[in-house]
């Protein structure tokens, strides 16, 4: 399968209506609706829990049940205080970056509708040289045009309103996409195209296929948390993204060597299985699918960690798209990387034949 046959017309678009769509962490579901109504036509039945991670399922009867994850909430801000002269301050909702925030316009979710600000921040002109502040959770603050707190409340806005940034996709000479919450709703994306493939490929599996589609990484890996214990998978292939070092002031002794248009990332790590790694690597190189490395000292810091070790432990793999300026609203992957860990990942779920595999894996 070539990778410049993976995507389509029809693909971009759903990445660009599902990558617009604000999907902030707790508050996924509208997203949610926009990836299974995509992904309908490749699966036989879906599975939803009380929070809202999503999943469709292939083959829902067979015994063996392997999981391809991805995470559907992108990083926003709450309302936490609103000033007597109508200002408001925010706090995290996931690990939203402060340093970005001025001169930012936001969107506010209120039961009224959205309601548009700024992150204002004072002009060049005022500040003093050599003393300035910079950027910080207690001095940003949001300025949505009213005179006082009650003209905010009449509004509809509350604490306790999420915030997210309205930046919406483009594609940046001809093959890098670029738009806030590719991380990680590129996975979501990934992984539905998986199942188109599969589907159009008119491909069987031996155990069910089970594309999870989970909330809440973003504060701590907790839609996967809660889906595992209710799929009970007994192999878990998680993709997310993962830095590209080769920008600006980022330190790859530390980071590591990771180069977006190099190919997919697969992570070594306590939580990652060492025969289910290996058994994406000689894939990768069997097909000739570009592929480069990356180790983690304790934790992946992805859903991984939370299928790793869950029911008794769960043959996990991590396989990373390589982004650049990872939590701005100007996030960046190239398209041949995200053409390969669809590849990789449709590849080598065709390489788990039968029950003897999984019994090699466990």
């Amino acid at each position: 399968m070539s990778s410049k046959k993976i995507l389509n017309n029809n693909s971009i678009k759903f990445l660009e209506k599902y990558l617009n769509n604000p999907s902030p962490t707790g508050y996924e579901w509208e997203g949610q609706k926009i990836w299974i109504d995509y992904l309908k036509p490749y699966v036989e039945e879906f599975i939803t829990d009380t929070y809202g991670t999503a999943v469709g399922v292939i083959n829902p009867k067979a015994k063996f049940k392997v999981v391809i994850e991805g995470h559907s909430d992108e990083i926003s801000w709450y309302v936490n205080y609103i000033t007597e002269n109508g200002l408001i301050y925010v706090i995290r909702n996931g690990g939203s970056d402060h340093q970005i925030a001025p001169s930012k316009w936001v969107d506010i979710h209120t039961k009224k509708g959205i309601v548009k600000g700024v992150f204002g921040w004072p002009a060049i002109h005022t500040r003093t040289p050599g003393k300035e502040e910079t950027p910080k959770i207690d001095n940003i603050s949001i300025d949505v045009g009213a005179e006082n707190k009650k003209e905010v409340e009449k509004m509809g806005v509350h604490v306790g309103c999420v915030i997210t940034y309205p930046d919406r996709f483009h594609i940046l000479n001809k093959n890098k996409f670029v738009c806030r919450a590719i991380d990680n709703r590129a996975g979501g994306f990934m992984i539905a195209e998986v199942a188109r493939l599969l589907h159009e490929n008119k491909k069987k599996l031996p155990f069910g296929l089970y594309v999870t589609n989970s909330v809440q990484e973003e504060i701590g890996l907790r839609g996967a948390e809660m889906i595992t214990q209710r799929i009970k998978p007994n192999i878990a292939i998680v993709t997310d993204v993962c830095h590209d070092t080769s920008t600006p002031m980022i330190n790859k002794k530390i980071q590591g060597d990771n180069t977006m248009g190099a190919g997919p990332v697969i992570s070594y790590a306590p939580a990652i299985q060492n025969k289910l790694r290996e058994r994406i690597i000689e894939t990768a190189e069997k097909k000739k699918i570009p592929f480069q490395r990356h180790a983690s000292s304790r934790t992946t810091g992805t859903d991984t960690d939370a299928f790793a070790y869950s029911n008794g432990g769960v043959a996990s793999a991590l396989i990373s798209l390589p982004l650049r300026y990872m939590h701005t609203t100007v996030e960046m992957v190239q398209k041949e990387d995200v053409e390969n860990v669809i590849k990789l990942i449709y590849e080598t779920i065709l390489t788990i034949k039968d029950g003897e595999d999984f019994n090699y894996f466990n």
